[in-house]
């Protein structure tokens, strides 16, 4: 089992610091402004905490690609709601076992555990980067998305769909750079 609560409060607290000034900023994401990641946070943390308890339905039979995520008037409320939810629904032993869905895919309830930290790592970063503040990550959620991503760094099927290209960075250089890296980012992005 793995705790999401790190990662999820330091999304949280990235929240807490955003201006609506900043909703229109590019993100490492080419496609998604802040507005659209933010989006996208509401509904990943829906999806993964409904993954979780086994309730599956629309939030986790969609696939997030299908269409761009619309953000709701009641983000600033709604979002961190959801953050903690998917947090607790993680903390129970039931979440990790047996298949469940998210995204449209059926999975082995672990993997999905895990995928739901690395969306929250790195699209933290992203957040994070877009809107101008420092970013900080405890090692063993680090430790789990490098995990997740690096099986994925010399399978070119898998590059395509999931990830961009990794990005080159020194073997010495600090975790989060090289899960960052690994994820198709480039660790100094910085918005325009």
């Amino acid at each position: 089992m793995l705790d999401l609560a790190p990662a999820t409060r330091q999304v949280a607290q990235l929240l807490d610091s955003l201006g609506a000034d900043q909703l229109a900023n590019p993100t490492p994401c080419p496609d998604y402004t802040v507005r659209d990641l933010l989006a996208h946070f509401v509904g990943l943390t829906a999806a993964f905490r409904d993954a979780a308890t086994k309730e599956l339905g629309p939030t986790t039979n969609t696939d997030p690609s299908a269409s761009r995520p619309v953000l709701g008037d009641d983000w600033r409320t709604v979002l961190p709601r959801q953050l903690e939810e998917l947090a607790a629904a993680w903390r129970a032993l039931e979440a990790w076992q047996g298949m469940t869905q998210a995204g449209g895919v059926t999975l082995p309830a672990e993997v999905a555990g895990q995928v739901a930290l690395n969306e929250l790592v790195i699209h933290g970063w992203d957040l994070a980067r877009a809107t101008g503040q420092p970013y900080t990550q405890d090692r063993a959620s680090l430790d789990a998305s490098y995990a997740v991503l690096a099986p994925a760094a010399d399978d070119p099927d898998s590059r395509g769909t999931l990830f961009g290209p990794v990005v080159e960075v020194p073997q010495d250089a600090p975790l989060l750079d090289r899960v960052i890296a690994l994820s198709g980012r480039h660790p100094d992005w910085k918005p325009l």
